[in-house]
Protein backbone atom coordinates (compact mmCIF):
# COMPACT_ATOMS: atom_id res chain seq x y z
CA UNK A 1 0.00 0.00 0.00
CA UNK A 2 1.22 3.36 -0.72
CA UNK A 3 1.03 6.23 1.84
CA UNK A 4 0.77 9.91 1.80
CA UNK A 5 -0.44 12.59 3.09
CA UNK A 6 -3.57 14.35 1.57
CA UNK A 7 -5.17 17.90 2.52
CA UNK A 8 -9.22 17.53 3.89
CA UNK A 9 -9.75 20.66 2.29
CA UNK A 10 -8.05 20.62 -0.88
CA UNK A 11 -6.95 17.41 -2.00
CA UNK A 12 -3.04 18.27 -2.44
CA UNK A 13 -1.07 15.34 -1.44
CA UNK A 14 2.49 15.19 0.26
CA UNK A 15 4.82 12.52 0.50
CA UNK A 16 5.22 10.74 3.30
CA UNK A 17 8.51 11.62 4.35
CA UNK A 18 8.07 15.53 3.86
CA UNK A 19 7.99 17.18 7.32
CA UNK A 20 3.81 19.04 7.23
CA UNK A 21 1.26 19.31 9.59
CA UNK A 22 -0.89 21.36 7.16
CA UNK A 23 -1.39 21.80 3.72
CA UNK A 24 1.40 23.87 2.02
CA UNK A 25 -1.42 25.14 -0.70
CA UNK A 26 -4.19 26.29 2.07
CA UNK A 27 -3.05 25.44 5.51
CA UNK A 28 -5.82 22.86 5.51
CA UNK A 29 -5.76 19.43 7.82
CA UNK A 30 -3.75 16.67 6.60
CA UNK A 31 -4.51 12.92 6.40
CA UNK A 32 -2.71 10.05 5.61
CA UNK A 33 -4.35 7.97 3.09
CA UNK A 34 -3.49 4.56 1.11
CA UNK A 35 -4.27 4.09 -2.48
CA UNK A 36 -5.77 0.47 -2.02
CA UNK A 37 -7.13 -1.99 0.63
CA UNK A 38 -4.72 -3.73 3.32
CA UNK A 39 -5.68 -7.05 2.06
CA UNK A 40 -8.84 -9.51 2.54
CA UNK A 41 -10.70 -8.70 5.43
CA UNK A 42 -11.15 -12.66 6.69
CA UNK A 43 -7.19 -13.25 6.19
CA UNK A 44 -6.37 -10.23 8.04
CA UNK A 45 -8.91 -10.80 11.36
CA UNK A 46 -7.24 -14.09 11.48
CA UNK A 47 -3.26 -12.48 11.22
CA UNK A 48 -4.42 -9.64 13.51
CA UNK A 49 -5.87 -12.32 16.60
CA UNK A 50 -2.75 -14.70 16.08
CA UNK A 51 -0.44 -12.04 16.96
CA UNK A 52 -1.90 -12.00 20.10
CA UNK A 53 -0.12 -15.02 20.96
CA UNK A 54 3.41 -13.58 19.26
CA UNK A 55 6.44 -12.73 21.79
CA UNK A 56 7.79 -9.91 18.42
CA UNK A 57 7.61 -6.62 19.86
CA UNK A 58 5.68 -4.67 17.46
CA UNK A 59 3.05 -7.80 17.98
CA UNK A 60 2.57 -6.81 21.71
CA UNK A 61 1.29 -3.68 20.76
CA UNK A 62 -2.43 -3.10 20.66
CA UNK A 63 -1.50 -0.61 17.75
CA UNK A 64 1.01 -2.38 15.61
CA UNK A 65 -0.34 -5.74 15.97
CA UNK A 66 -2.86 -4.23 13.48
CA UNK A 67 -0.35 -2.60 11.31
CA UNK A 68 -1.45 -3.50 7.92
CA UNK A 69 -3.98 -0.44 8.52
CA UNK A 70 -1.21 1.94 8.81
CA UNK A 71 1.77 0.64 6.57
CA UNK A 72 3.67 3.62 6.38
CA UNK A 73 6.13 2.70 9.21
CA UNK A 74 8.72 0.72 8.81
CA UNK A 75 8.70 -2.01 11.16
CA UNK A 76 12.64 -0.95 12.67
CA UNK A 77 11.37 2.23 13.12
CA UNK A 78 8.49 1.20 15.85
CA UNK A 79 8.92 3.04 18.94
CA UNK A 80 6.60 0.89 20.99
CA UNK A 81 5.36 0.88 25.14
CA UNK A 82 3.08 -1.99 24.44
CA UNK A 83 0.13 0.62 24.22
CA UNK A 84 -2.98 -0.55 23.36
CA UNK A 85 -4.90 -3.86 24.41
CA UNK A 86 -7.03 -1.72 26.68
CA UNK A 87 -10.18 -3.45 28.33
CA UNK A 88 -13.78 -3.77 26.89
CA UNK A 89 -15.88 -3.50 30.19
CA UNK A 90 -19.30 -3.93 31.03
CA UNK A 91 -20.62 -1.00 33.18
CA UNK A 92 -23.87 -2.06 35.19
CA UNK A 93 -24.38 0.76 37.30
CA UNK A 94 -23.34 3.23 34.96
CA UNK A 95 -25.82 1.69 32.60
CA UNK A 96 -28.42 2.14 35.32
CA UNK A 97 -27.42 5.30 35.73
CA UNK A 98 -27.06 6.28 32.13
CA UNK A 99 -30.91 5.09 31.59
CA UNK A 100 -29.71 2.41 29.43
CA UNK A 101 -30.12 -1.35 29.45
CA UNK A 102 -26.63 -2.13 28.80
CA UNK A 103 -23.32 0.22 28.79
CA UNK A 104 -19.53 -0.97 28.03
CA UNK A 105 -16.56 1.00 28.49
CA UNK A 106 -13.30 1.17 26.13
CA UNK A 107 -10.75 2.33 29.17
CA UNK A 108 -8.10 4.13 27.17
CA UNK A 109 -6.50 5.16 30.47
CA UNK A 110 -5.37 1.36 31.03
CA UNK A 111 -2.47 2.03 28.30
CA UNK A 112 1.19 2.72 29.45
CA UNK A 113 0.69 6.08 30.62
CA UNK A 114 -2.42 6.04 31.65
CA UNK A 115 -4.79 7.69 28.66
CA UNK A 116 -5.56 7.07 25.03
CA UNK A 117 -2.97 9.44 23.53
CA UNK A 118 -0.37 6.53 23.64
CA UNK A 119 -2.22 4.76 20.85
CA UNK A 120 -1.33 7.79 18.72
CA UNK A 121 1.88 8.76 20.16
CA UNK A 122 3.39 5.26 19.57
CA UNK A 123 2.68 5.95 15.92
CA UNK A 124 3.80 10.11 16.10
CA UNK A 125 7.34 8.92 17.98
CA UNK A 126 8.21 6.52 15.20
CA UNK A 127 7.57 8.52 12.25
CA UNK A 128 9.56 11.62 14.13
CA UNK A 129 12.52 8.20 14.17
CA UNK A 130 11.67 7.69 10.38
CA UNK A 131 12.03 11.17 9.62
CA UNK A 132 15.56 11.56 11.50
CA UNK A 133 14.26 13.52 14.37
CA UNK A 134 15.71 14.28 17.87
CA UNK A 135 13.28 16.81 19.35
CA UNK A 136 9.97 16.32 19.53
CA UNK A 137 7.87 19.11 21.04
CA UNK A 138 3.92 19.11 22.10
CA UNK A 139 1.64 21.73 23.54
CA UNK A 140 -0.71 19.92 26.59
CA UNK A 141 -3.10 19.96 29.46
CA UNK A 142 -1.34 16.79 30.69
CA UNK A 143 -1.95 13.60 29.11
CA UNK A 144 -0.16 14.57 25.75
CA UNK A 145 2.72 15.44 27.25
CA UNK A 146 2.88 11.98 29.71
CA UNK A 147 2.83 10.34 26.75
CA UNK A 148 5.29 11.87 24.06
CA UNK A 149 7.74 12.13 27.18
CA UNK A 150 7.75 8.10 28.00
CA UNK A 151 8.14 7.27 24.11
CA UNK A 152 10.58 10.08 23.17
CA UNK A 153 12.43 8.80 25.97
CA UNK A 154 12.45 5.43 24.92
CA UNK A 155 13.62 6.34 21.32
CA UNK A 156 16.13 8.64 23.10
CA UNK A 157 15.35 11.84 21.73
CA UNK A 158 15.01 15.51 23.29
CA UNK A 159 11.03 16.06 24.70
CA UNK A 160 9.99 19.52 25.38
CA UNK A 161 6.45 20.14 26.98
CA UNK A 162 4.48 23.35 26.61
CA UNK A 163 2.45 23.51 29.46
CA UNK A 164 -0.80 25.98 30.75
CA UNK A 165 1.15 27.10 33.92
CA UNK A 166 -1.32 26.17 36.60
CA UNK A 167 -3.67 24.88 34.71
CA UNK A 168 -1.92 20.81 34.61
CA UNK A 169 -3.12 17.92 36.88
CA UNK A 170 0.03 17.50 39.28
CA UNK A 171 -0.68 13.24 38.26
CA UNK A 172 -0.08 14.01 34.48
CA UNK A 173 2.85 16.84 35.44
CA UNK A 174 4.64 14.61 37.68
CA UNK A 175 4.62 12.02 34.50
CA UNK A 176 6.51 14.48 32.16
CA UNK A 177 8.92 15.34 34.66
CA UNK A 178 10.18 11.65 35.70
CA UNK A 179 10.41 10.86 31.84
CA UNK A 180 12.88 13.82 31.25
CA UNK A 181 11.65 16.10 29.21
CA UNK A 182 11.62 19.77 29.60
CA UNK A 183 8.47 21.19 30.80
CA UNK A 184 8.13 24.28 29.80
CA UNK A 185 5.16 26.44 31.71
CA UNK A 186 3.49 29.05 29.28
CA UNK A 187 1.61 32.27 31.00
CA UNK A 188 -1.92 31.61 28.99
CA UNK A 189 -4.07 28.79 28.59
CA UNK A 190 -3.75 25.70 26.74
CA UNK A 191 -4.71 27.42 22.92
CA UNK A 192 -1.51 30.01 24.09
CA UNK A 193 0.94 26.90 23.97
CA UNK A 194 -0.59 25.07 21.09
CA UNK A 195 0.24 28.24 19.12
CA UNK A 196 3.60 28.94 19.99
CA UNK A 197 4.47 25.57 19.55
CA UNK A 198 3.21 25.04 16.40
CA UNK A 199 5.46 28.57 15.76
CA UNK A 200 8.38 26.88 16.77
CA UNK A 201 8.26 23.69 14.72
CA UNK A 202 7.43 25.86 11.78
CA UNK A 203 10.95 27.27 11.83
CA UNK A 204 13.37 25.06 13.87
CA UNK A 205 14.16 21.65 13.53
CA UNK A 206 11.86 20.02 15.83
CA UNK A 207 8.67 17.52 15.01
CA UNK A 208 5.47 18.20 16.13
CA UNK A 209 3.33 15.88 17.68
CA UNK A 210 0.40 17.70 18.76
CA UNK A 211 -2.92 15.97 16.85
CA UNK A 212 -2.51 17.93 13.99
CA UNK A 213 0.29 15.58 13.07
CA UNK A 214 -1.71 13.41 10.80
CA UNK A 215 0.70 10.27 11.97
CA UNK A 216 -0.83 10.81 15.72
CA UNK A 217 -4.45 10.37 14.30
CA UNK A 218 -3.29 6.70 12.49
CA UNK A 219 -2.45 5.26 16.00
CA UNK A 220 -5.43 6.43 17.28
CA UNK A 221 -7.54 5.04 14.74
CA UNK A 222 -6.60 1.30 15.87
CA UNK A 223 -8.77 2.12 18.65
CA UNK A 224 -11.63 1.13 16.66
CA UNK A 225 -10.50 -1.95 14.88
CA UNK A 226 -9.54 -3.30 18.69
CA UNK A 227 -12.52 -2.19 20.37
CA UNK A 228 -14.53 -4.33 17.05
CA UNK A 229 -12.43 -7.51 17.36
CA UNK A 230 -13.33 -7.29 20.93
CA UNK A 231 -16.89 -7.31 20.39
CA UNK A 232 -16.46 -9.69 17.68
CA UNK A 233 -16.40 -7.39 14.91
CA UNK A 234 -19.87 -6.57 15.32
CA UNK A 235 -19.93 -2.88 15.22
CA UNK A 236 -22.08 -1.28 18.24
CA UNK A 237 -25.13 1.13 17.61
CA UNK A 238 -23.31 4.40 19.58
CA UNK A 239 -20.05 5.70 20.82
CA UNK A 240 -19.72 8.28 22.77
CA UNK A 241 -16.18 10.32 23.21
CA UNK A 242 -15.47 13.56 25.27
CA UNK A 243 -14.59 16.18 22.98
CA UNK A 244 -11.27 18.72 23.78
CA UNK A 245 -9.22 19.60 20.96
CA UNK A 246 -10.99 16.79 18.87
CA UNK A 247 -8.22 14.44 18.01
CA UNK A 248 -9.96 11.28 19.17
CA UNK A 249 -13.25 11.76 17.67
CA UNK A 250 -11.57 12.56 14.64
CA UNK A 251 -9.21 9.49 14.76
CA UNK A 252 -12.17 6.95 15.56
CA UNK A 253 -14.44 8.27 12.48
CA UNK A 254 -11.33 7.70 9.81
CA UNK A 255 -10.50 4.02 11.54
CA UNK A 256 -14.42 3.02 11.57
CA UNK A 257 -14.94 4.63 8.02
CA UNK A 258 -11.30 2.43 6.46
CA UNK A 259 -12.66 -0.43 8.55
CA UNK A 260 -15.97 -0.23 6.20
CA UNK A 261 -14.50 0.62 3.22
CA UNK A 262 -11.94 -2.21 3.42
CA UNK A 263 -14.80 -4.61 3.95
CA UNK A 264 -13.90 -5.55 7.79
CA UNK A 265 -17.51 -4.30 9.13
CA UNK A 266 -20.80 -3.66 7.51
CA UNK A 267 -22.08 -0.31 9.02
CA UNK A 268 -20.68 2.23 10.97
CA UNK A 269 -21.60 3.46 14.82
CA UNK A 270 -23.34 6.53 15.23
CA UNK A 271 -20.93 8.87 17.02
CA UNK A 272 -21.37 11.43 19.60
CA UNK A 273 -19.05 14.10 21.12
CA UNK A 274 -19.64 15.17 24.59
CA UNK A 275 -17.92 18.87 25.80
CA UNK A 276 -17.56 20.44 28.78
CA UNK A 277 -20.09 23.49 29.12
CA UNK A 278 -17.50 26.02 29.72
CA UNK A 279 -15.10 24.45 27.28
CA UNK A 280 -17.57 24.04 24.74
CA UNK A 281 -16.68 25.31 21.11
CA UNK A 282 -17.02 22.42 19.28
CA UNK A 283 -20.90 22.26 20.19
CA UNK A 284 -21.79 25.91 20.10
CA UNK A 285 -20.74 25.71 16.43
CA UNK A 286 -22.64 22.83 15.19
CA UNK A 287 -25.90 24.02 17.26
CA UNK A 288 -25.53 27.55 15.67
CA UNK A 289 -25.05 25.97 11.93
CA UNK A 290 -21.83 27.60 11.60
CA UNK A 291 -19.47 26.57 9.41
CA UNK A 292 -16.25 27.48 10.56
CA UNK A 293 -15.48 27.47 14.62
CA UNK A 294 -15.03 30.35 17.05
CA UNK A 295 -12.76 29.74 19.84
CA UNK A 296 -13.99 30.02 23.33
CA UNK A 297 -11.83 32.70 25.08
CA UNK A 298 -10.73 31.32 28.72
CA UNK A 299 -12.21 27.98 28.43
CA UNK A 300 -13.02 26.61 31.97
CA UNK A 301 -13.76 23.21 33.03
CA UNK A 302 -12.42 20.76 35.93
CA UNK A 303 -11.97 18.45 33.75
CA UNK A 304 -8.58 19.67 32.31
CA UNK A 305 -8.03 17.01 29.65
CA UNK A 306 -10.97 19.11 27.56
CA UNK A 307 -10.00 22.51 28.88
CA UNK A 308 -9.68 23.44 24.94
CA UNK A 309 -11.18 26.48 23.57
CA UNK A 310 -9.91 26.69 19.95
CA UNK A 311 -9.62 23.06 19.12
CA UNK A 312 -7.58 22.41 15.90
CA UNK A 313 -8.74 19.19 14.76
CA UNK A 314 -12.52 20.63 14.28
CA UNK A 315 -13.35 19.83 10.74
CA UNK A 316 -12.15 16.15 10.97
CA UNK A 317 -14.24 15.85 13.72
CA UNK A 318 -16.47 18.10 11.88
CA UNK A 319 -16.64 15.00 8.90
CA UNK A 320 -16.89 12.41 11.20
CA UNK A 321 -20.35 13.89 12.36
CA UNK A 322 -21.08 13.92 8.70
CA UNK A 323 -20.52 10.62 8.07
CA UNK A 324 -21.63 8.58 10.92
CA UNK A 325 -24.14 11.02 12.21
CA UNK A 326 -23.89 11.84 16.10
CA UNK A 327 -24.45 14.36 18.18
CA UNK A 328 -22.30 16.97 20.22
CA UNK A 329 -23.65 17.47 23.57
CA UNK A 330 -22.16 20.10 26.67
CA UNK A 331 -22.67 18.97 30.54
CA UNK A 332 -22.19 20.50 33.53
CA UNK A 333 -19.71 20.17 35.75
CA UNK A 334 -22.28 18.94 38.35
CA UNK A 335 -22.95 16.15 35.72
CA UNK A 336 -19.21 15.57 35.49
CA UNK A 337 -18.67 14.88 38.83
CA UNK A 338 -21.52 12.53 39.12
CA UNK A 339 -21.44 10.59 36.34
CA UNK A 340 -17.69 9.75 37.49
CA UNK A 341 -18.22 8.98 40.53
CA UNK A 342 -20.82 5.99 39.19
CA UNK A 343 -18.61 5.22 36.72
CA UNK A 344 -15.95 4.60 40.40
CA UNK A 345 -18.68 2.20 41.49
CA UNK A 346 -18.39 -0.13 38.92
CA UNK A 347 -14.85 -0.87 39.77
CA UNK A 348 -13.71 1.09 36.87
CA UNK A 349 -12.59 4.40 37.45
CA UNK A 350 -11.23 7.12 35.15
CA UNK A 351 -10.22 11.30 34.99
CA UNK A 352 -13.15 13.97 34.78
CA UNK A 353 -13.02 14.24 31.12
CA UNK A 354 -13.78 10.68 30.34
CA UNK A 355 -16.73 10.85 32.60
CA UNK A 356 -18.44 13.62 30.32
CA UNK A 357 -19.06 10.39 28.29
CA UNK A 358 -21.62 9.30 30.56
CA UNK A 359 -23.20 12.16 31.72
CA UNK A 360 -23.71 12.74 28.52
CA UNK A 361 -25.48 9.34 27.14
CA UNK A 362 -27.80 9.96 30.41
CA UNK A 363 -28.54 13.43 28.63
CA UNK A 364 -29.40 11.90 25.23
CA UNK A 365 -31.56 9.27 26.89
CA UNK A 366 -33.54 11.99 29.05
CA UNK A 367 -33.99 14.10 26.21
CA UNK A 368 -35.13 11.18 23.75
CA UNK A 369 -32.24 11.42 21.14
CA UNK A 370 -31.41 7.80 22.27
CA UNK A 371 -32.97 4.27 23.53
CA UNK A 372 -32.47 2.51 26.30
CA UNK A 373 -32.08 -0.38 24.03
CA UNK A 374 -29.11 0.72 22.10
CA UNK A 375 -26.26 -0.85 21.81
CA UNK A 376 -23.66 1.44 23.53
CA UNK A 377 -19.68 2.08 24.02
CA UNK A 378 -18.50 5.10 25.85
CA UNK A 379 -15.10 5.56 25.45
CA UNK A 380 -13.16 6.38 28.84
CA UNK A 381 -9.84 7.96 27.27
CA UNK A 382 -7.73 8.78 31.30
CA UNK A 383 -6.87 7.26 34.06
CA UNK A 384 -8.50 7.65 37.62
CA UNK A 385 -5.09 8.54 38.89
CA UNK A 386 -4.29 11.24 36.16
CA UNK A 387 -5.99 13.63 38.55
CA UNK A 388 -6.36 12.06 42.64
CA UNK A 389 -6.84 15.36 43.30
CA UNK A 390 -10.56 15.85 41.82
CA UNK A 391 -11.70 12.82 42.95
CA UNK A 392 -10.47 13.07 46.87
CA UNK A 393 -12.17 16.77 46.68
CA UNK A 394 -15.09 15.41 45.25
CA UNK A 395 -16.07 12.79 47.84
CA UNK A 396 -14.76 15.04 50.57
CA UNK A 397 -17.62 17.50 49.37
CA UNK A 398 -15.10 20.42 48.25
CA UNK A 399 -16.54 20.18 44.76
CA UNK A 400 -19.76 22.29 44.04
CA UNK A 401 -22.59 22.07 43.82
CA UNK A 402 -22.91 18.87 46.17
CA UNK A 403 -21.65 15.51 45.35
CA UNK A 404 -24.53 12.95 45.45
CA UNK A 405 -22.39 9.72 45.08
CA UNK A 406 -19.56 11.08 47.67
CA UNK A 407 -17.79 8.37 49.80
CA UNK A 408 -15.68 10.11 52.60
CA UNK A 409 -13.98 8.40 55.21
CA UNK A 410 -15.20 7.48 58.47
CA UNK A 411 -14.05 8.72 61.58
CA UNK A 412 -13.96 6.02 64.27
CA UNK A 413 -12.48 5.68 67.72
CA UNK A 414 -9.40 2.43 67.70
CA UNK A 415 -11.66 0.03 69.49
CA UNK A 416 -13.52 -2.64 67.90
CA UNK A 417 -17.28 -2.23 69.10
CA UNK A 418 -16.72 1.56 67.28
CA UNK A 419 -15.00 -0.20 64.31
CA UNK A 420 -18.70 -2.85 64.54
CA UNK A 421 -20.94 0.27 64.80
CA UNK A 422 -19.70 1.69 61.69
CA UNK A 423 -19.16 -1.51 59.63
CA UNK A 424 -23.40 -1.52 60.42
CA UNK A 425 -23.90 1.49 58.99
Amino acid sequence: MNAQMECTSCGSRLGITEIAYTCRECGGLLDVVYDDAPGDPEELKARFRARRLSDETADRSGVWRFRELLPFADKRHIVTLGEGNTPHWDAPRAAAYAGVDRLAVKHQGMNPTGSFKDNGMTAGVTQARALGATTVACASTGNTSASMAAYAARARMRAAVFIPDGQIALGKLSQALDYGALTLQIEGDFDVALALVRQLTDTDPIYLLNSVNPFRIEGQKTIAAELCEQRGWRVPDRIVVPGGNLGNVSALGKGFMELLDWGFIDRLPRITVVQAEGAAPFAQMVRSGATTLTEVANATTRATAIKIGAPVSWPKAMRVLEVCGGEVLTVTEAEIAEAKAVIGSDGIGCEPASATTVAGLRQLIADGLATPDENVVCVLTGHLLKDPDYTVEYHFGRLEPGAAHANAPVRVASNLDAIRIALKS
